[in-house]
């Protein structure tokens, strides 16, 4: 296992880039904790997958360095980096059996029998194969075979790191809760730093210690689920976490209190000064209630019945305003207004959310 460091790291697919622009990866500085467990997560094309394999040694970068606890491994082959990875796609032996698959990374290292037979039906277990272990491959559903490489990618001990490329896209929704619940026990059991790349926030969130997200190229924030629900670095992470996601509402800021476009003053938890730019204040709609004449006038649009809660979509002032309403809380033609928690209410300048006066930004490293 190894703490893996990017330094001044980034990456074009042009030959001579000219500007920031023309960089897939701009230029970032991260240490990844030995024995954490790290989702990359982000919409297509934000250069997750770019920066797996430049972990894994597939791409070099087009500058910076990566490190494998001290051993700078930026020119290393992928064989050399001693990690184990999954692909989006299953990669398996289909004239070899199910067991057989499972013991090659090991039987390719001249591991003793005994423990291959051990590890491999440990695996089998875990990932609900070892009723078929003689099987061959050939045959098997899609799923079927990326649980193969799941638990051919998991067998070895001894790596320093075990990548997964969106590993579950093949897998019939009912399995994923399933398996991610098994790669978080084999993490909880054996310690390994795990990098897990998705466009899932379910799956990121759900698997993860730590969340990287990714947006046009740039690591915005890296945090805890709870971090990134509550305390958004970027109005990305806002917006792309949380069903639905943040509200948020042009505004200009003067200390603890936010005043609207059509001049209604919000009130703030905290003191933020007066920052520059383009100002808005966030609110996730778990924490937005609707009101009989007082607060931020609202046009309510329509209302969907989602099960344990209903969701109002609204407007003010032309901006989208979700509100959660509690399962039975009657929807009365006098609410029309909607109020929020001061202490819950985040203020961005140019998409970066502001500390409030007094208190460090926290963005993620």
């Amino acid at each position: 296992m190894a703490q893996i460091t990017l330094k001044n790291l980034a990456h074009s697919y042009f030959p001579n880039p000219q500007s920031e622009k023309d960089y897939a990866l701009k230029e970032m500085d991260h240490i990844w904790q030995d024995g954490g467990a790290y989702a990359l997560l982000g919409s297509s094309g934000c250069g997750k997958t770019t920066l797996l394999n430049i972990i894994s040694g597939l791409l070099r970068p087009s500058h910076g360095r990566v490190l494998f606890g001290d051993r700078d491994v930026t020119e290393a082959e992928t064989a050399e980096r001693n990690i184990a990875q999954v692909f989006q796609f299953p990669v398996v032996y289909d004239t070899m059996t199910v067991r057989d698959n499972l013991a090659f990374p090991l039987r390719n290292r001249g591991m003793d029998a005994s423990y291959i037979k051990g590890r491999v039906d440990q695996i089998a277990r875990m990932i609900g194969m070892e009723e078929i272990l003689s099987r061959k491959a050939q045959g098997l559903t899609a799923d079927a075979k990326q649980k193969i490489s799941l638990g051919r990618g998991m067998v070895r001990e001894d790596v320093n790191a075990i990548l997964f490329d969106e590993p579950l896209t093949v897998i019939d929704p009912h399995m994923k809760w399933e398996l991610r619940t098994q790669l978080k026990q084999l993490h909880r059991e054996f310690g390994h730093t795990m990098i897990y790349v998705t466009h899932d926030q379910t799956e990121a969130l759900t698997f993860a210690d730590r969340v990287v997200v990714m947006y046009d190229g740039r690591v915005v924030q890296m945090g805890t689920p709870e971090e990134l629900f509550e305390t958004p670095a970027h109005t990305f992470v806002g917006y792309f976490i949380g069903s639905p996601g943040m509200n948020f509402l042009d505004a200009q800021i003067a200390g603890n209190r936010a005043v609207l476009p059509d001049g209604t003053s919000v009130e703030l938890g905290q003191s933020y000064g007066a920052p520059t730019g383009r100002t808005q204040i966030g609110i996730r709609p778990e924490h937005v209630v609707l009101t009989a004449g007082t607060g931020v006038p609202v046009t309510i649009r329509r209302v969907e019945d989602v099960g344990r809660h209903r969701l109002v979509r609204a407007d003010a002032m032309g901006q989208p305003v979700n509100v959660v309403v509690p399962e039975g809380m009657p929807l009365e033609a006098n609410l029309t207004h909607v109020s929020f928690a001061p202490q819950k209410i985040n203020v961005y300048a140019d998409d970066w959310r502001v500390a409030p006066q007094g208190a460090s930004l926290g963005r993620a490293a």
